[in-house]
């Protein structure tokens, strides 16, 4: 069976939600899901030796370190640990490099852009010849979803906090991503009309009248941006679950190599 080996370190509420939900999908679907769960003092050198142990176990075929990772530990020696060949996160940089370059294919793209651009396919939006704008520049979503974008064709702005005149961007761009984490800031007359908004923020704000006293929304403000967008992702709902389908489908090709089969 594929085994997927995740490590959480610390007791992040929102780490733990994630974790929990990427074990119940590995039981849905008949993946091995082995939880190992750090206290947040845990030191560096203790972290990797268990990356190193998991890297050599023939059961583990795909190995993901919960992020953010404590402010004591370097994130990107960690990451740079796991061996390239279980590295179903797509955050090692050989991975994130052969992404950047044409005519190399990395073994894992990372899971969140991913599954934006399965989005894309499995709705037959059309990428190839079409205007994109991402905003956000991190190595997990903004810069990866980018590239993925171009490998598919598209003419792609990246877009960050000293983008001059980013409406003015947007309203070019038939596909527009979002991922700066700042809650309904991308507002709906800065899309072009029928562009595609894949929203991938989520952000608790103040709400009175939710059970919980707050209720959760993308960056993109979704009541305006919906009236005007051909298709948008909702939040929650929309991209998470294509996070998660993105890392099994790793941790399965992962096992597929492993094992020696074709396909």
């Amino acid at each position: 069976m594929p085994g997927l080996a995740v490590v959480l370190v610390g007791n992040r509420r929102d780490s733990a939600t994630y974790v929990r939900m990427k074990t119940r999908a590995c039981e849905e679907v008949g993946i091995t899901s082995v939880q190992h769960d750090l206290p947040a003092e845990t030191s560096q050198a203790a972290l990797m030796k268990l990356v190193a142990q998991l890297n050599a176990d023939d059961s583990v075929h795909g190995i993901l370190v919960q992020l953010p990772l404590p402010g004591h530990i370097n994130e990107h020696e960690v990451l740079e640990s796991v061996s390239v060949t279980k590295d179903v996160d797509g955050l090692h940089p050989t991975n994130m490099a052969f992404l950047a370059m044409r005519g190399r294919d990395p073994l894992f793209a990372p899971c969140t852009p991913s599954g934006c651009i399965e989005l894309l396919k499995r709705y037959n939006i059309p990428i190839r010849g079409k205007r994109a704008a991402v905003l956000g520049r991190s190595n997990i979503v903004g810069i990866p979803a980018g590239l993925l974008l171009m490998a598919n064709d598209a003419t792609v702005t990246m877009c960050h906090r000293y983008t001059p005149d980013m409406k003015a961007v947007l309203q070019e761009a038939d596909i527009v991503v979002v991922a700066i984490g700042k809650a309904e800031h991308v507002p709906g007359d800065w899309i072009k009309p029928g562009a595609t908004v894949i929203d991938v923020g989520i952000n608790s704000v103040d709400d009175a009248t939710a059970k919980r006293g707050y209720r959760l929304v993308g960056d993109v403000h979704y009541e305006s941006a919906s009236k005007v967008a051909g298709a948008i992702t909702p939040v929650p709902g929309g991209v998470g679950p294509m996070t998660i389908a993105m890392l099994l489908r790793n941790t399965v090709d992962s096992a597929v190599r492993a094992f020696g089969l074709k396909e």
